[in-house]
């Protein structure tokens, strides 16, 4: 029997479907019974990150507590959150649960193998916190990030997406942030917000691209078949 995942989904509500649709994809399955359980709380009002970050806006800490402690209470044994900047207020989660959260930051820096300078594709509130950077400088790596005008236009890219627009028009300048990045040393691109993967892939990028959405479905599976 496979454990049961929780997870603290609705930043955005494409992103979890994606997600959820990417663990689908990475299960190893030929009936309905071989795929995983998921308890969702697809929750769109957890306050804003952003705001929060960089503007002193309402913290999200208690409503993704919440949201954990609702989760664990339906049953699911760990939690995933397909979200990076929310792993800023990870804390919270962790304090109001006794389950692991397993975390989407660790488990793309560790995806990107050897690579010693890695290109962030992320939004400024995930950057101004830290956390990608704080990551890779504990493996010895370096974050190889947007300038003012690349994170201005890379923020406008991702409210698009939110907005339902996944369009060649934004597949284009997100293809070209990444080349940003690249030309600039990256020898590796993270799509570091899981909007990102719903107009970029590997086909758009000309060093490695570490789909943080990717490797979160990949950790989520791993974690709910071990003993």
């Amino acid at each position: 029997m496979s454990k049961i995942v929780g997870v603290l989904g609705g930043m955005g509500p494409d992103a979890t479907a994606d997600f959820m649709s990417r663990v689908i994809r990475a299960t190893p399955a030929g009936k309905d019974q071989d795929h995983l359980r998921m308890l969702v709380d697809n929750n769109p009002h957890v306050p804003n990150r952003q705001e929060a970050l960089l503007r002193g806006g309402e913290d999200p800490g208690p409503a993704l507590a919440s949201m954990a402690r609702g989760l664990a209470a339906a049953g699911a044994d760990f939690l995933v959150m397909p979200c990076n900047t929310a792993h800023a207020f990870a804390d919270a989660i962790t304090a109001a649960v006794d389950i692991p959260l397993v975390s989407i930051i660790d488990v793309t820096v560790e995806a990107c193998g050897d690579a010693t300078a890695i290109g962030i594709l992320a939004t400024d509130g995930c950057i101004s916190s830290g956390v990608f950077q704080q990551a890779l400088a504990g493996r010895d790596r370096r974050a190889v990030l947007p300038d003012e005008n690349e994170m201005e236009a890379l923020m406008a890219l991702i409210t698009r997406i939110k907005a339902g627009d996944i369009g060649a028009e934004v597949a284009d300048g997100m293809r070209e942030l990444a080349a940003a990045l690249v030309a600039r040393g990256a020898e590796v691109i993270v799509a570091g917000c899981t909007e990102i993967p719903l107009v970029l892939d590997a086909d758009g990028v000309d060093v490695p691209l570490v789909s943080s959405t990717d490797e979160l479905a990949r950790a989520t599976v791993a974690m709910a078949r071990s003993a």
